[in-house]
Order: C-alpha cells, then sequence, then structure tokens
C-alpha cells in the first residue's frame, strides 16, 4: 500500500556518496521455539524464529537456518530495529558481515538437501544502480561453485515512492536473496559454507540466513498438453524474446481445451502474459522460469495477468508449478509490472514463485473466488499480494512471503467492497514498510493461523482498519460485519513510524476515514510475542467492537495498550508479561476508551493509566528474554527463557544520550553494531559527551573505541576521559582524559582498560580531535573481561 506523506527524518549522513557505501557495508495451542545456536557461532541472542511453528503459518519445504547461529569467523551484527541500520531488516533483527578474503559463515545441514536459498546484503554503489560479486560455495572445505550475488534489486533512498540516489536520505531495504542448486542430495550433517574469495567487487558480504530444501525431480509435460518449447518454438535459454510464443500456446491452450506447458528452462518475457480459461503449468518453480523485461519501455515486464475487469475479466485460470523472476529495482506505482495482476475470478495459483518484481500479485476486481496457495513471494518492491478493488470470496493460504517493499498481504476495498476474504496460513517476513497482513475496509474478513514476524517501519503487523481512499460506509467498502483473525501469532511486530515519531503497535486499529462502528472485530487465541513497541494499539478515529479473548502478549517494547483514540473492547483471557513500561496502558483519551473485563485477565490492566505526553524509548525484549541479560542457567543452557551468558559487548543496542550531534550523526549510530555508521558531535563546542546505559551495574574492565574502518578516515587522536555512575546523577571517574589514537591501518581502533568498577551508566567525554573540531565515534563497545 501507499503509505502516508512521510515527512523528512535523517538518519545519517555519507562522508561521500562513495565512502558511504562502502562504510554502510562495512495459552495457545502453538509453541514458539527459540533458535538453537551451535558450538562455534557469533554469539548471538536468542530469538524466536517465525518458521517452522507448529499449527501456524506457511508448511515451508525447507529448513531454515540463520548466519547468526552458525559457524563463522566473521561479525556478528545486531541486535537491533532502528530503521536504517543494517541488522535492523535482517530476521530476528541480527546477521553477520564478512569483510575480508577467507570469513565465512557454515551451516551444517539437519536434513538431506539438494539446493539453498540464502539470503544477504552487499552495499549499494556510487551510482545507486547496485553491485555485482561473488561468494564461494563450499561443501565440507570443497569448492562446488562461484554463487553469483547482487544489490541491484536493493538500497532505496528519500521519501516515498523512494528512489535509487544514494545522496538521499534514509537508506532502506538492504536484502535480496539467490538461490542455488547443489548437483547432488547433501545428506544431513554435511558443512556448508558462504565464504569471501575477493572484496575488489564488493568490501562487504552480510548474510541473514539460509533455507535448505530437496527439490523434487522437474515435473513432467502432462499427457494432451501444448507445449511452449516444441509446440509453439519458446527459448528455453532466455536469449531470445518469447513472449509471443508464450501468448500464442495460451491462446491455444484455450480455445483447444489443453494445459499449455512451460518445460525447464529460462524464458525472456517482457510483456504481460494474458490468461483466461486455461492451465499455464512447469516443471517447477526451481526448473521453469520466466523473466525478462522490455528494453526500452520499462513500465513493460514479465507478468501473467488476467483481463482486466472493464475488458471483461478472466475466469477458470489455474497458474502452477513456475517461477517468475522479474528484473524490477526500482518502485513506480503507476506501472504494471507485478508477477500476477488482473482480474481472474474461479481461478488458481499453486507452487509458484514470485521474486523481484513490483508486487506478487495486485489483484484488481471485481473478482470471485480467487486463491492463491502453497506459493513463495520475495523479494518485492511493492506488496507481496493486494486484494484491491471489489475482490470477494478470495485466499491467499499456505503462501511464505519475506523481504516485501510494503504491506505483506493486503486487502483494499477502494470503492467496491471486499467481502469474505481469507488470509490464512501464511509466513509473511520482513515487510519493509508498512504491515505484515491488513485488510483496508471490508466486510466478513478473516485472518487466521498466520505467523507475522519483523515489521521494520510505518506499519504493525496485524492491522484492520478504515483508512485509504475508497474505504467508507456510503459506499460499503468500510469494516463490517465480523472480522475473524484467530490463532496468530506475532513476532517483533510492529515499529516505529518516522511520520508520527512514535511506535506503531503489534497489532493497530484505525479509523482515520471513519470510525469502526459496524463491525465485530474477535482477535483470539493468539500470541503476541516481544513487540518492538505497543502489543495492541488504537489511533484515528475511532475503533468499535473489538473483542480480545485467550491472547497471550509476552514482551513489549513500551505499553500493552497504547490508546490513541476512543473506542470499545471487551478482554477475556489476555495474559501480559515482561511489558516495559511499569505502567501497561498509555491513555490519553481517558473514558473515551471503554474497557469491558471478562475473566482470567493479568498484567495488562491499570488504573489510572499513564498519559503522560511524552513516548519513551522502547526496551526491546527476545521471547520473554530482558534487553541486557543476565547469566545463563548451567543446568539448562538451551532455556530460551535464559538470558545470554554477558560474554559480548554490553552496550549494543542499549539506549544512549550525547551531549549534542551533528546533521544525521545522532549517538545511536555509536551502539548500533555498524562501524560504517557514526556519531559527530557539534564543531567547535568542546567538552562533549555520550552517555549509554547498559540496564544494569555492570563491572565493565575494557572499552573498545571505534571509528569507520576506511581509509578516508585519516589518523587522529581524541582526548577521552571515561565516568561511570549507577544512578545517572553521581559520577566517578573510571579513566583519567588521556589521548587515544585512531589509525585506519590498524583498523581504526583503540582500546580503554577501566577497573571493573560496578555501573549502569558509561560517559565517554571529548575534550579534543586531532582531526576534526568534534568528538566522533563509530561503535563503543563495553565489555566485561
Amino acid at each position: 500500500m501507499t503509505p502516508p506523506l512521510p515527512g523528512p527524518r535523517l538518519l545519517r549522513r555519507s562522508l561521500s556518496a562513495s565512502l558511504s557505501l562502502a562504510l554502510v557495508a562495512a495459552g495457545t495451542a502453538a509453541a514458539v521455539v527459540m533458535a538453537g545456536a551451535p558450538s562455534a557461532q557469533a554469539a548471538a541472542v536468542p530469538a524466536p524464529s517465525p518458521v517452522g511453528i507448529s499449527g501456524r503459518g506457511a508448511t515451508v519445504p525447507f529448513k531454515e537456518q540463520e548466519a547468526e547461529y552458525a559457524a563463522t569467523n566473521g561479525s556478528l551484527i545486531g541486535p537491533n530495529r532502528l530503521y536504517g541500520s543494517l541488522p535492523s531488516e535482517a530476521s530476528g533483527r541480527q546477521a553477520v558481515t564478512l569483510d575480508a578474503v577467507g570469513e565465512y559463515v557454515e551451516f551444517t545441514l539437519t536434513a538431506p538437501a539438494n539446493a539453498m536459498t540464502f539470503r544477504y546484503s552487499l552495499p549499494d554503489n556510487a551510482a545507486g544502480t547496485g553491485r555485482d560479486a561473488s561468494l564461494d560455495l563450499r561443501v565440507d572445505g570443497s569448492s562446488l561453485k562461484s554463487v553469483p550475488v547482487t544489490s541491484k534489486y536493493g538500497w532505496y533512498y528519500g521519501g516515498y515512492p523512494f528512489n535509487n540516489n544514494p545522496g538521499d536520505t534514509d537508506p532502506h531495504h538492504f536484502y535480496d536473496e539467490t538461490r542455488t542448486m547443489f548437483g547432488s542430495t547433501l545428506a544431513a550433517g554435511t558443512k556448508i559454507r558462504l565464504q569471501v574469495t575477493s572484496t575488489a567487487a564488493s568490501p562487504s558480504f552480510t548474510i541473514d540466513l539460509a533455507d535448505f530444501e530437496q527439490v523434487g525431480a522437474p515435473v513432467g509435460k502432462p499427457s494432451g498438453a501444448l507445449d511452449v518449447v516444441s509446440d509453439f518454438g519458446a527459448d528455453p535459454t532466455g536469449a531470445a524474446d518469447s513472449t509471443a510464443k508464450i501468448q500464442a500456446a495460451v491462446d491455444a491452450g484455450r480455445t483447444q481445451g489443453k494445459e499449455v506447458y512451460i518445460p525447464q528452462g529460462t524464458f525472456k518475457v517482457q510483456d504481460h502474459i494474458v490468461v483466461d480459461k486455461v492451465t499455464l503449468r512447469g516443471a517447477g518453480p526451481w526448473y521453469s522460469v520466466l523473466t525478462g523485461r522490455h528494453p526500452t519501455d520499462r513500465s513493460k515486464a514479465v507478468g501473467v495477468y488476467g483481463k482486466y475487469s472493464a475488458q471483461g475479466g478472466s475466469s477458470n485460470v489455474t497458474l502452477k508449478d513456475f517461477a517468475i523472476i522479474g528484473d524490477i529495482r526500482e518502485r513506480v506505482d503507476n506501472d504494471q509490472v507485478n508477477a500476477i495482476g488482473g482480474a481472474m475470478s474461479n481461478s488458481v495459483v499453486d507452487n509458484v514463485w514470485m521474486q523481484h518484481t513490483k508486487c506478487g500479485a495486485w489483484m484488481d476486481g471485481p473478482m470471485d473466488n480467487f486463491t492463491i496457495r502453497n506459493s513463495r513471494i520475495l523479494d518485492q518492491t511493492a506488496d507481496g499480494v493486494n486484494f484491491h478493488y471489489g475482490v470477494t470470496n478470495s485466499t491467499v493460504t499456505n503462501t511464505f512471503v519475506r523481504n516485501t517493499g510494503d504491506d505483506g498481504l493486503a486487502m483494499w476495498a477502494e470503492n467496491v467492497p471486499n467481502v469474505k476474504n481469507k488470509f490464512t496460513f501464511n509466513t509473511v517476513i520482513l515487510p519493509i514498510l508498512a504491515n505484515n497482513i491488513v485488510t483496508y475496509g471490508g466486510k466478513d474478513i478473516t485472518i487466521s493461523d498466520n505467523v507475522m514476524s519483523d515489521t521494520i517501519t510505518n506499519g504493525g503487523g496485524l492491522h484492520i482498519a478504515n483508512r485509504y481512499p475508497g474505504v467508507n460506509s456510503g459506499q460499503g467498502t468500510a469494516v463490517s460485519g465480523t472480522h475473524t483473525a484467530a490463532r496468530n501469532t506475532l513476532i517483533r511486530t510492529g515499529n516505529n513510524d518516522f511520520n508520527w515519531r512514535f511506535g506503531v503497535g503489534a497489532i493497530w486499529f484505525s479509523g482515520l476515514n471513519e470510525p469502526i462502528s459496524n463491525a465485530t472485530v474477535n482477535i483470539t487465541d493468539s500470541e503476541i510475542l516481544d513487540s518492538s513497541y505497543a502489543a495492541i494499539h488504537l489511533i484515528e478515529g475511532a475503533s468499535n467492537g473489538l473483542h480480545f479473548d485467550n491472547i497471550k502478549i509476552d514482551g513489549a517494547g513500551t505499553y500493552a495498550l497504547q490508546i490513541q483514540a476512543p473506542g470499545t473492547a471487551s478482554f477475556n483471557k489476555v495474559v501480559a508479561t515482561h511489558i516495559a513500561q511499569s505502567n501497561p496502558i498509555h491513555n490519553c483519551v481517558g473514558s473515551g476508551f471503554q474497557i469491558t473485563q471478562g475473566t482470567g485477565n493479568s498484567g495488562w490492566y491499570a488504573n489510572p493509566p499513564a498519559c503522560t505526553g511524552v513516548w519513551p524509548d522502547p526496551v526491546w525484549t527476545n521471547g520473554g528474554v530482558p534487553g541486557g541479560g543476565g547469566p545463563t542457567d548451567p543446568t539448562d543452557p538451551t532455556d530460551p527463557t535464559d538470558p545470554p551468558e554477558e560474554t559480548g559487548n554490553l552496550a549494543q543496542g542499549r539506549p544512549i544520550t550525547e551531549t549534542s550531534h551533528a546533521d544525521v550523526y545522532g549517538a545511536g549510530n555509536a551502539v548500533d553494531g555498524n562501524a560504517g555508521s557514526y556519531w559527530e558531535s557539534r564543531n567547535n563546542a568542546f567538552p562533549q559527551s555520550v552517555t549509554v546505559d547498559l540496564g544494569a551495574a555492570k563491572a565493565v574492565k575494557r572499552l573498545v573505541l571505534k571509528l569507520p574502518p576506511a581509509a578516508a578516515w585519516a589518523t587522529r587522536t581524541q582526548t577521552i576521559g571515561v565516568t561511570g555512575s549507577t544512578d545517572n546523577s553521581a559520577y566517578s571517574a573510571l579513566k583519567a582524559p588521556a589521548g587515544y589514537t585512531f589509525n585506519p591501518s590498524s583498523g581504526n581502533t583503540a582500546t580503554v582498560t577501566l577497573p571493573g568498577t560496578p555501573v549502569r551508566y558509561l560517559r565517554l567525554t571529548f575534550t579534543a580531535n586531532t582531526g576534526w573540531p568534534a568528538g566522533q565515534l563509530s561503535e563503543l563497545e563495553a565489555y566485561t573481561s
């Protein structure tokens, strides 16, 4: 969906366009489990995985492994949820950066596999067009192949609808995915390594995760089917444009009542294939691939479309067992460059892989009885799916969605009612903008048995709203009837809205266009875990008729309930734990929000609620593991409710304040785990300081101070003193002011030894800098050993 018009928000500036790119590189039924960490890994924080939750989400054919729990000699980044930071867009908000030849991430297969997909990030180039590089894929120590990787499908800048200009603000959409087959089936226990062999093409490679699967043999041509290659001359090598020949095959299939078969191959398609009353199937999404874009008219690209409703629409279409992998590198909302589109009634999309298009499927009704199932939607510049303009009795089910540029799964009843649609058993991860799953208006909508995780900005996990044009009761398009959201699991959802400058809840409601008042909204039997801000949120207009029953809230960065608009809601068996604020409700509308309490509630209610006028900084947890942690129980080292041992950097991701900052170089850059971003104070205004809150008193014995590890940063000496406090009031000296030299030839790093006096607050005071008339710091790392 198109977001509200964003206001300006600056995160960090670059030294120069090209340099910045290198620096950035540098009670419910379901049970959620923590991703376990093997013996030689990056000391990541345990975080719940959204994949493989019993009875919830998509049933996927792969086994997923996170890089931060794999064997590696690279550098852990994160956890960090701050928009614009590299780990904030990683699954679990953690990843591993490889920035030297020989660095690697090594996974151990837990089941036989002959293929893998891995998610990664490379830095952009100075022109904003991306860079191409490769990683060595090694099997049990031996090189198997070189796998191409690229950043040309990532890195957007500026305000909506974004651009490819690295000189603009707000870089985001950092990650992409690629897939490869091994050539044979590898046994469980095989070690799969991604290793850097050169940094000439890219100064760094950040690995987020890998999905390993056993891909079946190609599906043969059905009896009597038309073959786009042998019967119509399409080119399976991708050298020639096959658009017209595949279209001819599809047209013949419709008139002859025969299926149309896409055999193994990669087929160049530069415009829509229009389908109606036909089955188009391939040999499998790993084998039959449609790809391409018109060489001069960039508004034309590969896509399989039904006829638009103004042309009568299409019906009785089946699309099955192939991939649509596009070449869309920008967001232009008027361009119809989606994998699937148009209107298709009484139709099915089954086992289709959609990647690198604008949207996976943007369906413009009116249309009825359309289903997407058993599919994958990856790396889109906008929505994963949008049921738009009068889509009825339609479903997305058992579909895996990751790294969309906007809402993951959306329904938008613009001007024409959406009725009785369902999103069920889907896994929706990492929408870079907006919501995991949303319905804008609609009647009798079901959103159930899904898993939603890792919202990035300007949205929540689940959103029900009277928002966006054409959503109103006068046209019958507003939220109405019964909306059912049952048995959903939300993990690390909701996040900061860079327009509003406050957090959006994991489950949130909006009556912007008009109050939600003619609906019953049932939220039942669900888990809301480790929410980035509030768990439940009301804003704009009013939201009435909300009913929460059998809800587990475990971890909220701010409040259990954030009430910014009137409404009515009932709560029964709603249990909240690990809420960051001592008062779990923020409500400044007073009696305008009416609560009806049933039985079995705990942890989320307060009377009076808080109404501070100030939005607190979030405190993030991991499935009940408080940020900051504590020692692990030695009798149960894998218990996911135990915090990790304090062997890592205690300052990373912690709250930090400053006496001043220049431009966009805020102090948060000094604790974001990314040595390429940095804090810089005002010029010619010494002394300047930064203060980090470790969350509890810690016996810190060593600080590692960093500046960006780039030759453009000339050698400089900064005079720095260190003080500490247990209460952020009385400070005592831990290290007298002294000169510390930062030399790029040795990593631009300085180490400060401390006596180990327990302090909660660490303050670094800068009084001189031979390289620039300000305090500068890219990373403040604090260790107890």
